[in-house]
């Protein structure tokens, strides 16, 4: 059964049509990632998901009982306000030392819970929201941008450790993201987004797919793969039959650029300049290269 569902999905604001007729599903255990250009609906979307905006037609179905973390797209805190770690991630309910300790520990913020949020740099600071997100033990973790104050090393490093999260959870992941540098060799498909889904598939299908192309540019087809995601599990999903189409990406070095506090400064990951290739440097444990590219799914079939 799917975690979270979306059937026929609209969503108007007022005059205006920010999603229509969106079908998807996230099985357990899998990485989506949802793309697309400014105002397509990518934010809408999870918000519709989450159940904070009702649908204007269609439905959001999601498993009885579902626990969800959710990592928002930018959180803005008063640098004068005596806030520290833990406090923070004790709002707006107490939560026990020993987890607060244990979900710091899983975002490598070991002992941090006594340092003020203002401190924090901005890599700190969303690994700060996502141990706040990690303390229901999710079975799914949303996350809405989490990158956008980071730099190319910065966002690698966070995308290798939402990789160990679900590896370490079990759970499934669904991520907005305008991180075309990564998501499409982090993710175990990708939704391209646009009002209605354009296209869907495995990272190297949609690579491929006009749709795609249309909405990106041509030159994206071999975004820059920062990680690696490794393919050594199985989902209770299926995807198209592979055929000839583009090759894996290669991997890339982040840029040491200093990160921004508070994820208030973003930058247009398009700009972002290659850096100079690895030779082949492995990602995480077990990874392996990416499989063959199949074909994208067309708009408006639900992929189970």
């Amino acid at each position: 059964m799917s975690l979270v569902a979306a059937e026929g999905l609209t969503l108007r604001y007022g005059a205006r049509t920010a999603l229509a007729g969106v079908d998807l599903r996230i099985a357990p255990g899998e990485i989506v990632t949802v793309i697309g250009p400014n105002g397509s609906g990518k934010s809408t979307l999870l918000r519709a998901l989450l159940g904070i905006l009702p649908p204007s037609a269609g439905r959001v179905v999601r498993r009885p009982g579902l626990r969800i973390g959710y990592v928002p797209q930018r959180l803005t805190i008063d640098p004068g306000l005596p806030l520290t770690v833990g406090r923070f991630l004790s709002l707006p309910r107490r939560q026990p030392a020993a987890a607060i300790a244990a979900a710091l520990a899983r975002c490598g913020l070991q002992r941090f819970e006594r340092r003020q949020m203002a401190a924090l740099s901005g890599g700190q600071f969303q690994r700060a929201l996502l141990a706040r997100a990690l303390l229901a033990e999710p079975e799914l973790l949303m996350l809405d941008e989490p990158t956008a104050s980071l730099d190319q090393a910065g966002k690698a490093e966070f995308y290798r450790l939402i990789e160990a999260v679900r590896r370490e959870l079990g759970c499934a992941v669904l991520m907005v993201s305008h991180d075309l540098h990564v998501v499409m060799a982090a993710s175990d498909r990708v939704i391209c987004l646009n009002g209605h889904v354009c296209c869907q598939g495995t990272p190297t299908a949609v690579a491929a797919a006009p749709e795609y192309r249309a909405l990106f540019g041509p030159g994206t087809g071999g975004a820059l793969a920062l990680y690696r995601h490794a393919h050594d599990h199985v989902h209770d999903h299926v995807h198209d039959a592979v055929g000839p189409g583009a090759a894996a990406m290669p991997d890339h070095p982040g840029a040491d650029a200093p990160r921004d506090a508070f994820g208030d400064a973003s930058r247009d990951a398009s700009r972002d300049a290659p850096g100079r290739p690895r030779n082949g440097a492995p990602g995480p444990a077990g990874a392996a290269p990416q499989p063959g590219p199949a074909r994208p799914e067309p708009a408006g079939r639900g992929h189970g």
